[in-house]
């Protein structure tokens, strides 16, 4: 087993002579496997998968990943020549919005098909291991898109790349490299804002890149109905997928991203099958539209997101613009296995408060709210009303019971019960008796009640702003072990047993250059 390992190793350093130099969050010149990080084995666990599943360790891969749900997914060519998915990956972190990147220093994590071949893979990266999406692709130069070094890769921090864990990366880079030692030339790297379903899309039916994304969704269905990686082509400043030469053509067509699309077909069954598939989906999307399904809120300033696996291991931690959670389905995610070491410079995204605070009154979604509040008014008023004497007199002198006390209403819900006394209906004994014995309750001074309710209004104004003081990043960042898989514990050290290996400066320090 080790001279047939030794031999693949030399055999990918003679076929990547040539390979590029990458900078940024790649550095220097790189083969393949040139390190123990970059030809760590696929773990057993996987390759007992693979039978399984019908996939021999060396077929084709091919990549899909999707920013709202975090994932990223594996899929694997099985002997029956379709893909078939093979692992699903939480993403530790990713910045920037929902949408594509548009140029040098957006912050944005890339959207789009692009290739990736063995010069792209980084075994000596600064994060780990990593390997270039291949941004920007002749659609991004088409319309004038810039940046660089665009990365997959390890260390849990985003600058315009998709982070996971490093043991995460570790295999993935692995099934990459084994495709490769398998014959694969390229994979093809799918990038998503999220899952390309009629859900989805009417949540985001409002959003400015939807014809970008109805754009990349007609190759997300190529991939669905035939589960074979779609032919990329791009003409006219827009994709195509699946094109082949015309019946009457001598040869094949050549596409240029910014010329006119030369002439082409696709072929039937794979336009008959993905037209049937769009009109479901335009069907299911026009019923949720009818029904008022909410749009989905916009940029909030919130910087990219995190699964909410890796979001209820770090104190505070935030799913930002990626699929949240409830708290207490966090809570109870935090007592699971983290898929890798989470280091202890992982900076969660962080909400804009003041836009978020706003939000309300834009977003219909959140008017479920005002319920709630009425609900509240209600509990406290009730029993004013459908009480008896000795009730309401043993709650003017304080005696309250526990359920009144519990359902108490917020400053603006007491304002709007404290004028019902105030009517104009004609005055009764009993509410003559009351109000006689709330003017010689002992101790009760009514001159006291604005101050104490403005005390209260103002409590909770104060508690965000005490959170986010709070809210401090771990000064530390764990050792990572090279043989790393999955496995290690949630608490953020190396794993057990492991030999550690020397820590890389922090994040901010090691990439200074903005993507």
């Amino acid at each position: 087993m080790n001279s047939r390992s030794l031999a693949r190793v030399l055999l990918a350093s003679v076929a990547l002579a040539a390979s590029i130099v990458l900078a940024g969050c790649d550095t220097d010149q790189v083969s393949l496997a040139t390190n123990a990080k970059a030809n760590q084995p696929v773990p057993p666990k996987l390759i007992a998968a693979m039978g399984e599943k019908d996939m021999d360790l060396n077929s084709p891969i091919l990549v899909r990943l999707f920013k709202q749900e975090a994932e990223l997914e594996i899929w694997k060519q099985t002997r029956s020549g379709q893909f078939a998915l093979l692992k699903t990956y939480p993403i530790c972190r990713w910045s920037g919005d929902l949408g594509p990147k548009v140029r040098e220093g957006d912050r944005q994590a890339p959207e789009g098909f692009y290739s990736i071949n063995p010069s792209q893979m980084n075994p000596q990266s600064a994060y780990y291991l990593s390997f270039n999406t291949g941004f920007p692709n002749a659609f991004d130069k088409a319309l004038g898109r810039t940046g660089s070094q665009l990365m997959v890769h390890g260390d849990c921090s985003s600058r315009g790349c998709y982070a996971m864990t490093d043991e995460q990366i570790a295999e993935i880079y692995s099934l990459g490299r084994e495709s490769f030692f398998g014959g694969q030339k390229a994979f093809q790297f799918q990038a998503y804002p999220f899952r390309m379903t009629p859900v989805n899309m009417a949540k985001h039916r409002n959003n400015p890149n939807m014809a970008f994304w109805k754009m990349i969704k007609e190759g997300y269905d190529h991939f669905e109905v035939t589960r074979q990686e779609p032919k990329v082509d791009f003409c006219e400043k827009k994709y195509v997928f699946d094109a082949a030469k015309a019946p009457d053509a001598k040869r094949d067509p050549v596409f240029d991203a910014s010329a006119k699309c030369p002439a082409y077909v696709i072929p039937e069954d794979i336009a008959s099958a993905v037209a049937e598939k769009q009109q479901r989906d335009e069907a299911e999307y026009a019923k949720l539209v009818a029904r008022g399904t909410p749009v989905a809120r916009m940029n909030t300033g919130i910087d990219g997101g995190m699964n909410k696996v890796f979001a209820s291991k770090i104190p505070e931690g935030s799913t930002g613009l990626s699929e949240g959670a409830e708290g207490n389905t966090l809570q109870m995610l935090a007592m699971s296995k983290a898929p890798g070491t989470i280091p202890g410079t992982v900076n969660p995204p962080k909400p804009n408060f003041e836009p978020v605070a706003a939000a309300p009154q834009e977003e219909p979604v959140v008017a479920v709210s005002a319920p709630a509040t009425n609900t509240r008014v209600a509990s406290a008023a009730a029993p004013e009303k459908s009480g008896g004497f000795f009730s309401n007199l043993g709650r003017k002198m304080g005696l309250g019971t526990a359920d009144t006390t519990a359902t108490t209403p917020p400053p603006q819900a007491t304002a709007s019960v404290t004028p019902a006394p105030a009517t104009t209906t004609p005055a009764t004994a009993a509410s003559r008796l009351k109000a006689a014995v709330t003017r010689f309750v002992p101790g009760h001074d009514k001159s006291k009640d604005s101050t104490v309710a403005a005390t209260k209004a103002a409590e909770p104004a104060a508690k965000p702003a005490e959170t986010r003081v709070a809210a401090t990043r771990p000064a530390l960042k764990p050792s990572i072990n090279d043989g790393a898989a999955e496995g290690t514990s949630s608490g953020g050290g190396q794993l057990a047993g492991a030999a550690p290996v020397m820590s890389s400066n922090s994040f901010d320090s090691r990439f200074s250059a903005m993507k």
